[in-house]
């Protein structure tokens, strides 16, 4: 069977930290003393084009091994999840012969949520080793949709609090912060470190419109032997007016009318003159909605 597999997202990114969904097959939420057992094995093929067309792409066909256990009780509100994912490349003939040390790749994640004010907070920690060792820098979840021929070696970890709290009976309150690292990539000449926060207070001003403000930023870092350190930092500055079925945080289908301001060290297509924007404008209409 083929679907979303137990997705772990932050909404207010669209980051998906723990995401190993495809075609496969498992046991899911069984009891087992205090929490409950999944276990999975899925099958990811790439979503990047093979190079060129060519059959030695980086990107490897990949079977993930999933294990997981769910609902721990803690103190007061809390629980903890626990889970060990196992990517194992299937590289094509052509892509043994170009990557001969290729290896497999490791995941192992704990997620701490908290429930307080009517909202929650999660806490998470995770850790990656060989072909998934820069999942945590590339802000992926662990899918062997990720897993690179070209890294043959290292490891990195991830840390993230995110949540969405209310502040009295107009204001919730959605925030994310993550610092992830990733060393000895591709065969222990490349080390990478990056930081993002974000946040996004919304005032209702009833139970249909509300206005929403998010303001965030981030620095990667990198090192590479016999090259330059690289050092990228951008921010974003949106302000939105929001129409929607209810005052939640949650409530869709919605509707934003918004405006966005982002700053970012050249990222921008350069003008006549060769010079590069690192800054633009962008405003619009969107629409949201859940099934």
């Amino acid at each position: 069977m083929k679907r979303y597999y137990q997705r772990h997202d932050i909404h207010i990114s669209d980051t998906y930290y723990w995401d190993v969904s495809g075609a496969g097959a498992g046991v899911e939420n069984i009891e087992a003393g205090p929490g409950k057992l999944s276990v999975a094995v899925l099958r990811n093929d790439p979503w990047d084009a093979y190079d060129g067309g060519k059959d030695d792409s980086k990107t490897l066909d990949t079977n993930v091994f999933d294990i997981r256990y769910a609902g721990i009780p803690l103190w007061t509100d809390a629980s903890l999840e626990l889970g060990y994912d196992f990517a194992s490349s299937n590289p094509t003939d052509q892509q043994k012969l170009k990557y001969p040390d290729l290896k497999d790749g490791h995941m192992v994640t704990a997620e701490l949520t908290q429930s307080m004010l009517g909202g929650f907070n999660k806490t998470v920690a995770q850790y990656f080793k060989d072909g998934l060792a820069a999942q945590g820098v590339n802000y992926q979840g662990g899918s062997g949709s990720g897993l690179q021929a070209n890294a043959e070696s290292g490891d990195g970890f991830r840390l993230i609090n995110w949540g969405v709290l209310p502040v009295g009976d107009k204001v919730e309150f959605g925030h994310q912060i993550i610092y992830a690292q990733a060393n000895g990539l591709e065969k222990d000449t490349k080390d990478v470190d990056t930081f993002s926060i974000v946040a996004r207070p919304m005032y209702k001003w009833n139970d249909v419109m509300k206005t929403i403000v998010e303001l965030g930023y981030f620095k990667d870092n990198e090192k590479v032997t016999n090259k330059a350190d690289k050092s990228t930092e951008g921010s974003k500055y949106t302000i939105a007016q929001a129409w929607s079925a209810g005052s939640s945080f949650w409530a869709r289908p919605e509707i934003r009318v918004f405006a966005s301001y982002v700053d970012q060290d050249g990222a921008f297509r350069a003008d006549s003159n060769g010079v590069k924007q690192d800054n633009a404008w962008n405003f619009g209409v969107q629409a949201e909605a859940w099934w």
